[in-house]
């Protein structure tokens, strides 16, 4: 059971209207991030993140500071791409838990890259934990900070 769900005793109706509100704001949030890296529109992806954004993953150990600089970092992941998937793919999302604390929100996720394989059947070649912070910018909640924890492939032990 979610933590964050408003008592009804505790608080107004509008309190928890506007509880509610931004928590489907966030989960639409979660889903563009999805389909705007399944579009390979960086541009869009940029506009998911406050001024002051930081993102941790995608084989980088250092944060990635700034909408610009998240964008192209993973432009130049999908670019390269490393494994030499197969297209169409597609990201998933699922497991999703938020907790909003005023203008600032905690998300945690499980996501899927889902790609076709030899026979074009669907195969989930990696799994990870997002864990992020949201921030309401300007009216509209965005990534703060998203830091991808990949859980498969499993990463390389440390030594």
């Amino acid at each position: 059971m979610d933590s964050n769900i408003p008592n009804s005793s505790s608080k107004s109706i509008e309190d928890r209207l506007r509880i509610m509100e931004d928590r489907e704001e966030i989960r639409q949030l979660l889903i563009e991030y999805g389909r705007v890296l399944d579009q390979r529109d960086f541009g869009a992806l940029s506009r998911l993140f406050s001024e002051n954004a930081e993102y941790i993953g995608g084989g980088s150990l250092n944060a990635i500071k700034g909408p610009a600089a998240i964008s192209k970092f993973v432009e130049e992941v999908f670019r390269k791409n490393p494994m030499g998937l197969r297209f169409p793919n597609f990201h998933l999302f699922a497991n999703v838990t938020i907790q909003i604390n005023g203008d600032e929100a905690y998300a945690k996720s499980k996501g899927f890259f889902v790609v076709p394989n030899e026979e074009d059947m669907p195969l989930a070649v990696m799994m990870a934990t997002n864990d992020d912070v949201l921030v309401r910018d300007k009216g509209r909640w965005k990534f703060k900070r998203r830091i991808v924890h990949m859980e498969i492939p499993a990463p390389a032990p440390s030594v």
